[in-house]
């Protein structure tokens, strides 16, 4: 067993990840880190989905991040891109010298006594799917500081539901998280399950060689076209430096995606008819408009960006379809629906969602007792209530994912610096007014949400307890609210600096 001491450990080589290390490098440059990464690449989800198609699903000059600008014109880029991107910006600022790859997080332990994270890991090749085994090597590191840029969804499974006779269907079964490099569709009969980015993206991405797709679904998403290339910031590139450039764009679109989202709030059925009336002028009369009309009001569950329109295309031109049916049951050559018709299939796509996680699924405890997550309350986005010295990046799901974790990495920063000045070494949310109304983690009907919602923590109905999907909001309280609120207590470890010194030796 081997032990390794840092000031701040980050669990995470992806876009949070990076994003973190290059925070604290610059305005801690005194405190060390290393990145714990589980997989033996650098990227993230924008390294383990392989699907046809995968792309963004916020432009780039928002999930870019805030310090280095996106130069290419494709501003809803394609998965390569932007695994290139958060690549390069660890390579041009060392980060990547202190990634610790093939360590996947099994147990963390706090201990007040030495204000001291104990983090346990396995050590190996855990790419999505593969979980450590008995046997594997162990390492254990010790931090001041925990951040968690994890993810939310678990890596090592999707979410499948209980289909009937599953087993006898004899053709191809695939999970986008798990997509087959051997997969051949090259003129066969293609079955998307599902309504949700994953198979909007995956649909026209397939219909270049498949003989046809079809997008089964349960229920309606609403889709917005939107262009893939911004021609207004193409043309400012030749008269203005690039990041004047991209800090317009980046202004300009978290402006327009925060008024969208608040007009959706507002005037949902104006919101309802706009994002309506697009589709049909972009579908005609090729597709009944019931297949893109939900139930519930825009926003209550993520808005599906189409790039350039492509899956409406596929759809016009006849290489998809869009079947709104309930599944019945597996045949041996497709889906028998509900209503009675069958679907042939040679390959099912199951893009179902994902199944939420917490923390990469490791297991947390505090002064050796389990930390109970749906027992805390969120504060300020970021950390939770009784954890101590502890983040965890969940972005925006009504914007980019960067714009909070960069935000987020921001005030780590603050708190490790306050702390500095203050010769503190815990920083721990506590929740002291009784008054505060518990409620759930997040606002979504959201399946994937709503099938974890009893493992999450809560919100409250205050501030700092609040969580706020509002960017404007929240970079108010990061950057400028006070650090020591009065929810947040700051202390001194219990034992000496001599004895502190010794535990991370032992």
């Amino acid at each position: 067993m081997t032990n390794n001491h840092v000031d701040v450990l980050i669990v995470g080589a992806g876009i949070s990840g990076i994003s973190a290390a290059y925070h604290l490098q610059s305005k801690c440059p005194g405190k060390t880190y290393a990145i714990l990464e589980r997989r033996t690449a650098i990227g993230g989800t924008w390294d383990i989905f392989r699907y046809p198609g995968i792309r963004s699903d916020s432009d780039m000059f928002t999930l870019g991040y805030n310090f280095k600008p996106w130069t290419d014109p494709q501003i809803i880029a394609d998965g390569p891109k932007i695994r290139d991107y958060v690549r390069q910006t660890a390579w041009e600022n060392g980060i990547d010298r202190h990634i610790r790859f093939g360590r996947k997080v099994i147990r963390a332990s706090w201990s007040s006594e030495t204000a001291l994270w104990t983090v346990e890991t396995r050590v190996g090749n855990y790419d999505a799917g593969t979980e450590p085994k008995e046997g594997d090597a162990t390492e254990t590191y010790t931090c001041n500081f925990l951040m968690m840029c994890s993810g939310y969804y678990n890596y090592d499974k999707g979410y499948v539901p209980e289909f009937k006779d599953l087993p006898k269907y004899k053709g191809r079964f695939v999970l986008p998280q798990f997509w087959p490099k051997d997969l051949d569709y090259t003129d066969k009969r293609v079955v998307v399950v599902g309504s949700g980015a994953t198979a909007i993206t995956i649909v026209p991405a397939m219909t270049d060689k498949a003989a046809h797709v079809t997008m089964l679904q349960r229920s309606p998403t609403y889709v917005l076209s939107v262009p893939q290339k911004d021609l207004v910031s193409e043309a400012m590139r030749r008269m203005l430096p690039e990041m004047l450039v991209y800090r317009i764009g980046r202004t300009r679109n978290i402006a327009l995606t925060a008024g969208m989202f608040k007009l959706s709030r507002s005037r949902p059925l104006a919101v309802r008819r706009m994002l309506l009336a697009q589709v049909r002028a972009q579908v005609g009369k090729s597709v009944d408009i019931k297949h893109f009309t939900p139930t519930y009001n825009p926003w209550d569950q993520r808005l599906c960006a189409v790039p350039n329109g492509d899956l409406f295309k596929a759809l016009k031109a006849g290489k998809a379809s869009v079947v709104t049916d309930h599944i019945d049951r597996f045949t041996a050559h497709g889906i028998r629906l509900k209503s009675g018709q069958e679907l042939p299939a040679d390959i099912v796509v199951c893009a179902t969602g994902l199944e939420l996680q917490l923390f990469g699924g490791a297991e947390f405890i505090v002064d050796g007792k389990p930390f109970q997550a749906s027992q805390s309350l969120n504060y300020k986005g970021m950390m939770f209530s009784d954890l101590p010295n502890l983040s965890n990046t969940m972005g925006y799901t009504n914007a980019s994912w960067t714009l909070k974790a960069d935000l987020i990495a921001e005030y780590v920063c603050r708190l490790l610096k306050h702390m500095d000045k203050t010769s503190t070494k815990i920083c721990v949310p506590r929740v002291n007014d009784t008054s505060i109304k518990r409620m759930p983690y997040l606002d979504m009907t959201s399946g994937y949400f709503q099938r974890a919602v009893d493992r999450l923590p809560r919100q409250g109905d205050k501030v700092p307890w609040r969580l706020f999907q509002n960017y404007a909001l929240d970079m108010n309280m990061i950057r400028r609210g006070r650090v020591d609120d009065g929810a947040m207590l700051f202390s001194r470890p219990q034992v000496t600096a001599d004895s502190r010194r010794a535990a991370i030796a032992s």
